[in-house]
């Protein structure tokens, strides 16, 4: 019986031992927790080239050679001509195989393990490119991504503004944008030396390269001493330039009808015809162009005629409103979606320069209707559209603020082949 006690208090002791020291260890108000460690994976990078891994792949690079194929291209690669034929048939409606072009990059991609190609892939643009997976016979396209970077340009004009812009790294569908926003302001075919631009743009740049430019941002142009600043502000849902006075720098019309070319001859009653050698009037303005220029229609407008004739060639005749008729002749070839009753847009093409008709070279003559009459295009006074309303004010100030800051920032640069010459 004394036996039996005594071992329960032994064990009674041993316990209270034990909480004592887990009491002298622990905060009675911390609960345990037990800390779990989990392991990260560590992500391998995939090595992708047109979001294909190629880390078990050989990758070919080529350029399209003439009269190839895509069937010519791939025979060295061992893909069977089934293969080749049924991607054809399927390609039609994403990217004609039969289309690949001269000069175009290609690349091929081969497992390393076999001598017949998985994929082919081919850039008809530098924007795109088509991938056709060879092993499954599929095709599909996708854009490059795209980057957008401002550049900011002034420069002083020297000889004339196509040459000193071009010398300055302003792309020729730049200078065509800018000679249409000023080409009602400006006569640009009688610039000064010591005239001044200035332009904002965006570069587009794919694969580390310029592929083209963005609409202008913002620009400047000072000439003969008055200065014209451009300045973009939304209003009435489009989006259009207004000088610094609020004044919109839109007309029903465009300035040219082909773009910044030269005109080698004008409206004159008294014309000697090259052709017919007399005098008889000249009731057109001349532009004169390399064959195959495109035209475009100087305005909005529905087409009365777009035909053939022994003196005007293949011509195309607009009417605007009831007020104004334009006429485009001697085209080498009228665009395909040009026939009376079409509803055309400022800026549309609506034909090619050429030489058809009563010409002696490649050249567009164009004329102009007021009224049913004739008149002399370069002398007309078209009204603007409308200017910053009254409700627009304020926000239009406030843009106005800061693009002729921006504006007022960028340095004249001169060309840098006459600062060359100065040394």
């Amino acid at each position: 019986m004394n036996k039996n006690w005594i071992s329960v208090g032994a064990l009674f002791f041993a316990l209270a031992g034990g909480f004592y020291l887990l009491g002298n260890n622990l905060d009675p108000s911390t609960e345990i927790e037990e800390e779990i460690v989990l392991e990260e994976e560590e992500e391998i990078e995939e090595n992708l080239l047109y979001g294909i891994n190629i880390d078990e792949l050989d990758v070919i690079e080529g350029v399209i050679g003439k009269n190839q194929t895509l069937s010519t291209i791939l025979a060295p690669f061992n893909v069977p001509y089934q293969i080749i034929d049924e991607i054809a048939k399927k390609s039609i409606d994403i990217f004609d195989v039969r289309r690949i072009a001269f000069n175009k990059k290609f690349i091929v991609m081969t497992p390393k393990d076999s001598s017949q190609a998985q994929f082919f892939i081919y850039e008809p643009n530098p924007a795109e490119y088509v991938v056709i997976n060879l092993e499954v016979a599929e095709i599909y396209k996708e854009e490059k991504p795209i980057e957008f970077r401002q550049v900011e340009v002034g420069g002083v004009i020297n000889s004339n503004l196509s040459s000193d812009m071009t010398a300055l790294g302003i792309t020729y569908e730049l200078i065509d944008q800018f000679v249409d926003l000023y080409g009602w302001n400006v006569d640009f075919r009688s610039l000064q030396k010591g005239d001044r631009f200035k332009v904002v743009y965006k570069e587009k740049i794919i694969d580390s390269k310029v592929v083209g430019v963005d609409d202008i941002e913002a620009a400047f142009f000072e000439h003969k001493g008055e200065a014209y600043h451009a300045i973009p502000f939304e209003q009435n849902g489009e989006i259009n330039f207004f000088d610094q006075d609020g004044n919109s720098f839109k007309k029903a019309f465009l300035r040219d009808p082909v773009k910044f070319t030269r005109i080698s001859s004008r409206y004159n009653l008294s014309r000697f015809h090259p052709v017919q050698k007399r005098y008889k009037p000249h009731l057109g303005t001349d532009y004169a162009a390399p064959t195959g220029t495109e035209i475009r229609t100087v305005g909005d407008g529905t087409v009365v005629e777009a035909r053939f004739t022994s003196a005007n060639g293949n011509y195309v005749k607009i009417k605007h409103n009831g007020t104004y008729t334009t006429q485009y002749l001697h085209m080498s070839k009228i665009a395909s979606s040009i026939k009376p009753g079409t509803r055309v847009k400022q800026g549309q093409v609506i034909g090619y320069v050429g030489s058809t008709g009563l010409a002696t070279g490649p050249h567009l003559c164009f004329r102009f209707w007021k009224d049913g009459r004739q008149v002399d295009w370069l002398k007309e006074k078209l009204p603007p559209a409308d200017p910053i309303l009254p409700e627009n004010k304020l926000a239009f100030e406030q843009i106005r603020k800061l693009k002729m800051d921006q504006i007022a920032a960028i340095p004249f640069t001169e060309n840098p082949d006459r600062l060359l010459a100065k040394k």
